[in-house]
């Protein structure tokens, strides 16, 4: 396999992506009242459906599931209606594009749940972290635990969103079970303490995130189901004892399942890829089907992994920020789009959909 595979077509379950480059989950804050995607959103994806697969930011399942401001929701009809204009002006793009299904558990603030109730998580233990509310970071509140009779409800909002996904016309879901969110909480052994069922052993802690997949693939197809982990990462005070031994285990498991593709991020979310101890090769042996990497990838490492055989699909996650041409870029080895840290989060167009391409540039 040579380096040009990247840029050559993948095929993903009954998709043909144009190339192996995906384009990372963004948490960007733009969404609109009650949570509805914006016509500015439409324009933003609809720049990079250049790339083989677009994922979205990801999309809270349930009010209890925001955990930052103006982050977009996928359980009202207005939300399924605003992406609706999303995924129509990436298809008519040439794209496909994936919903990330997401509930924050403890990483949110009382201001942000109904009647100011207490965020929920696997064990009432505070994370030593920070969200944005009220234009602000400020630290996270303290969650309380999910009652046993309260998890079906938990996985029939995952399965509605699934469901809703479809509606908007999405090509699949990736269920966001990585980087300190209520999945990865139940899978690591630092923020699950329970003593029932969904706690104790590797076999208990994946259960939740098991039984969500199967509704999920019950709903619209393993074809069309897609899980994200971060086995090591420390981001929203996150600790595991034996990350190792929990995630093959999951691999396995959701090998087994059929979806569509695992999504690893490695190393530490948005930062160092290999000061943390992990065989992904590990990992990846036991998931047959397509794999997908993510965190500090150029085009010489993602080549590289891709002659290999360590993945089949590579993700970008803030070049394609400030480049929406990312993919012409990297093919044609022209220089990239710095990219303005101040209007990551939350704004209008600026730095959003108004970041140059070459044929812009030129002309």
């Amino acid at each position: 396999m040579s380096a040009a595979s990247l840029f050559q077509p993948y095929s993903l379950g009954s998709l043909t992506l144009k190339n192996r480059i995906v384009m990372a989950p963004l948490t960007r804050n733009r969404a609109g009242e009650g949570q509805v995607p914006t016509a500015l959103m439409a324009t933003y994806y609809s720049q990079r459906a250049s790339a083989g697969l677009l994922i979205t930011e990801a999309s809270q399942i349930s009010r209890q599931g925001q955990g930052y401001q103006d982050t977009p929701g996928i359980y009202t009809q207005a939300q399924i209606d605003g992406w609706r204009g999303v995924t129509d002006a990436v298809h008519q793009n040439g794209g496909h594009i994936f919903l990330q299904l997401w509930h924050v558990g403890r990483i949110s603030h009382v201001d942000l749940q109904e009647d100011g109730a207490a965020p929920v998580a696997p064990s009432a233990l505070r994370a030593a972290s920070q969200t944005f509310v009220n234009n602000r970071f400020v630290d996270v509140s303290a969650p309380r635990a999910l009652a046993l009779e309260e998890l079906p409800g938990i996985i029939r909002d995952f399965r509605q969103a699934a469901a809703n996904a479809m509606a908007a016309g999405f090509d699949g879901v990736e269920i966001h079970a990585a980087n300190g969110y209520l999945l990865d909480q139940f899978l690591k052994d630092g923020t699950n303490q329970r003593s029932d069922a969904y706690g104790g052993s590797v076999e208990n802690r994946s259960r939740l995130l098991l039984e969500i997949t199967a509704a999920v693939i019950e709903e619209i197809g393993a074809a069309r189901t897609a899980v994200r982990i971060s086995p090591v990462s420390p981001v929203n005070d996150m600790t595991c004892s034996d990350p190792q031994a929990q995630f093959n285990y999951l691999a396995e498991q959701l090998d087994a399942l059929n979806i569509a593709y695992l999504h690893v991020v490695e190393g530490v979310t948005g930062g160092p890829r290999d000061n943390l101890v992990f065989d992904y090769d590990a990992l990846h042996q036991r998931f047959s089907h397509s794999y997908l990497v993510n965190n500090g990838y150029d085009l010489a490492l993602a080549s590289q992994k891709l002659t290999t055989g360590q993945t089949d699909l590579v993700a970008f996650g803030r070049p394609f920020i400030s480049n929406p041409d990312l993919v012409e870029r990297l093919q044609s080895g022209a220089t990239l789009n710095a990219l303005d840290p101040s209007t990551l989060y939350g704004g209008g167009a600026a730095g959003y959909t108004d970041y140059p391409s070459l044929n812009e540039i030129t002309h």
